[in-house]
């Protein structure tokens, strides 16, 4: 699969206060603590052997969805406890996840991010653009690229390759860093798709037979 060498030329192409996004779901109870809505969004430079997402590689415009449709569909859902952002890489489409983010923690939902990154990548001045505003946004941030062969498949560990680590950046969620890698679970859609996904970030859409 091809992509940009440099992603600000597909980014370009997305208009200000909207997301590139690969999917979405409501009422996930294993991509982070509590009952949460996941944000897969499109795009990522790392092409990670095992990668979960690989259609998530491509900075092609796959699905162009406003912020305000995200937050109005996120906060309608009384069910939603907080936000996930997976991918694809969520830190190259940090200012409007940052929007996305303030927005719903004013209506008292928590904010955790996946990243290919490491959080010293983040902090450097190398780091894509509006990085340092989604990071003030969050809660929990689960930083380090996946590496196959450091794979974790245990119900004790909260990462899945051993390389990435866990910022608790709000101490109110000490207590509830209790999900694991493997854990996995499915959504039926209203027109009989599922989707699969698990705390490992993994997004599998199967469609009806």
């Amino acid at each position: 699969m091809s992509h940009p060498t440099n992603p600000y030329l597909k980014l370009l192409e997305i208009p200000p206060g909207y997301l590139n996004i690969m999917g979405y779901v409501d009422e996930s109870e294993v991509n982070g603590p509590g009952c949460r809505a996941v944000i897969w969004v499109q795009g990522c430079l790392r092409e990670c052997s095992g990668c979960f997402n690989p259609a998530s590689w491509s900075f092609e415009i796959n699905q162009l969805t406003a912020v305000d449709t995200l937050v109005h569909q996120i906060l309608s859902n009384p069910r939603n406890q907080g936000v996930t952002f997976s991918g694809g890489e969520p830190f190259w489409q940090a200012p409007a996840l940052a929007d996305l983010a303030r927005r719903v923690k004013a209506a008292g939902l928590n904010v955790m991010s996946f990243t290919g990154f490491t959080l010293e990548q983040l902090r450097s001045e190398q780091a894509p653009a509006g990085v340092q505003d989604l990071l003030e946004q969050l809660d929990v941030l689960i930083d380090g690229a996946y590496v196959q062969s450091l794979a974790i498949h245990s119900p004790d560990s909260l990462v899945s390759s051993s390389n990435q680590r866990v910022h608790l950046f709000n101490p109110a969620f000490q207590d509830q860093l209790t999900w694991a890698s493997d854990q996995m679970e499915i959504h039926i859609l209203k027109d009989g798709s599922r989707i699969i996904t698990g705390y490992r970030g993994q997004l599998n859409l199967v469609e009806p037979e």
